[in-house]
């Protein structure tokens, strides 16, 4: 669009400078249509950065559309107020979500707390690690219960709107909700399958109540299932193919519902100069035709935009990218937090987890099965975590690597063999390093791949993953 705006004006000049000024009307023309193109590029860079802004909360409206129109809970979905529970640990068949962790099973809820606070009861876990990550409607987590925040004994927590005045029963703590919307995200840590049945146990312990409710015997009702609904497209996809009319105007209806801060008011006059108003029908009707022209293309280049930028996020160390510190609690800084929205919806506080991601080793290579690597941890600078951690395999489109011993990810609470020096490897291959170092071996694939380190709980004192006092060692590839 500048370009062929400067070239318009270019003309015009020209025009002018030989002479051109008996042609009146072909000078007039052509600076018409320079101040024509004007409108629509500068419409096109407002309508992408609006898109930028709200794309957290379009994907969270689709996202919930889609986990809540269930009548009864399952797995991965359950109606509103109600937990899903994930039972198992997908296996390399599993293509719902990208970058799944076998880490931890999931206990996921949409809550609604426009009517009254809901109540989150949480079991006593014995020590073992758990976090129930609150989002609010812009993917900012505004709350984390769980052993790092609240500890491990029983508890009760009333997720309150913003709107909400009350008073709350004694033993209940208030956790104040900046909008209606919220994503409980659930994870307790399981090693391996084997631990099912105790994760199960706490699983059935979290429990959700309407304040009216708490303290009496409660059965939620059965969900609303709409027919209409799109639950075979992925929410991602969904937004991909929304035209501008119809993004602005979901968003339109969300400010209404979920708006942002007061801070940012400044944001919602630039918006409205655009068309978008909260609670108001957007129409490009109404617009500037230059300007409707420049915003229809805003969704699609905003989302190759982002896109592209989802490949640089993070600090490149040691081969590894490691993610800005500001997940989770974004504040204006609306770019990364659209590039997580996108690609990694539900990022937690780095306070409770960092996920460096390695696509290349540690001379810039791509990462590939043709050849073996090796990842070495000095003793006493393994991942300093207060929890635990763990490396996990990808192939190119983000999903697991079938193999052999149906073994994703490396973790720390496996029974890893240590070098005589206190040193630990891991050895990543394609092929098995013999049954002495199976224990050690991460399998890859026979394709390019890439690795995500996943640190629960980082500690905060140096070394640490948060200061850049610590760093991860680089995949090196061996012979």
């Amino acid at each position: 669009m500048q370009v062929r705006q400067g070239a318009a004006v270019l003309i015009a000049a020209l025009i002018v400078s030989l002479g051109g000024c008996d042609d009146k009307k072909a000078a007039s023309t052509a600076t018409t249509d320079a101040a024509t193109e004007a409108r629509q590029a500068e419409a096109l860079k407002s309508g992408v950065e609006a898109v930028v802004y709200g794309l957290p909360l379009v994907i969270m409206d689709l996202t919930k559309n889609k986990l809540t129109n269930v009548a009864a809970p399952e797995t991965s979905a359950a109606p509103v107020n109600q937990f899903a529970n994930m039972r198992q640990f997908p296996d390399a068949s599993f293509k719902d979500v990208v970058r799944a962790n076998v880490d931890t099973l999931y206990s996921s809820a949409f809550l609604d707390v426009s009517a009254e606070p809901m109540v989150l009861t949480v079991p006593d876990t014995h020590g073992r690690y758990y976090l129930m990550p609150m989002l609010d409607a812009w993917t900012n987590v505004f709350a984390s219960p769980g052993k790092r925040t609240t500890g491990t004994k029983a508890g009760h927590f009333a997720v309150t709107g913003p709107g909400w005045t009350g008073t709350l029963p004694k033993g209940v703590t208030q956790l104040k909700a900046p909008t209606n919307m919220v994503w409980i995200i659930g994870r307790t840590q399981t090693n391996g399958p084997k631990d099912y049945p105790a994760v199960h146990k706490i699983q059935d312990g979290y429990r959700l109540t309407p304040l009216s409710a708490f303290g009496k015997p409660y059965t939620p009702a059965a969900g609303k299932v709409d027919s209409a609904l799109d639950m075979k497209t992925a929410p991602v996809d969904q937004l991909r193919k929304m035209s501008a009319e119809t993004f602005f105007n979901r968003l339109a209806t969300l400010l209404k519902s979920n708006p942002p801060p007061a801070a940012e008011a400044p944001v919602l006059e630039k918006l409205k100069a655009i068309g978008v108003t909260p609670g108001e029908k957007f129409d490009p009707a109404k617009l500037d035709p230059a300007v409707a022209k420049g915003l229809e293309q805003s969704v699609s280049v905003a989302f190759e935009k982002l896109l592209a930028a989802s490949k640089e996020v993070g600090a490149p160390t040691n081969g590894w990218r490691i993610p800005p510190m500001v997940l989770g609690n974004y504040g204006t800084d609306y770019g990364v937090r659209a590039v997580v929205a996108l690609v990694g919806l539900g990022a937690n506080l780095p306070q409770d987890a960092v996920y460096p991601s390695a696509y290349v080793d540690g001379d810039g290579k791509t990462l590939t099965g043709a050849s073996k690597y090796v990842i070495h941890f000095d003793k006493g600078a393994l991942p300093p975590v207060n929890a635990f951690w763990s490396i996990t395999m990808y192939d190119p489109a983000s999903f697991f690597v079938a193999n052999p011993i149906n073994r994703y990810a490396i973790s720390s609470w496996m029974p890893l063999k240590k070098n005589p020096d206190g040193s630990l490897d891991i050895l990543v291959q394609r092929e098995s390093p013999g049954k002495a170092q199976e224990s050690n071996w991460l399998p890859a694939g026979d394709k390019d791949f890439n690795m995500t380190l996943r640190m629960y709980w980082p500690q905060d004192k140096a070394p640490s993953i948060i200061d850049g006092s610590w760093k991860p060692p680089a995949v090196k590839q061996v012979p």
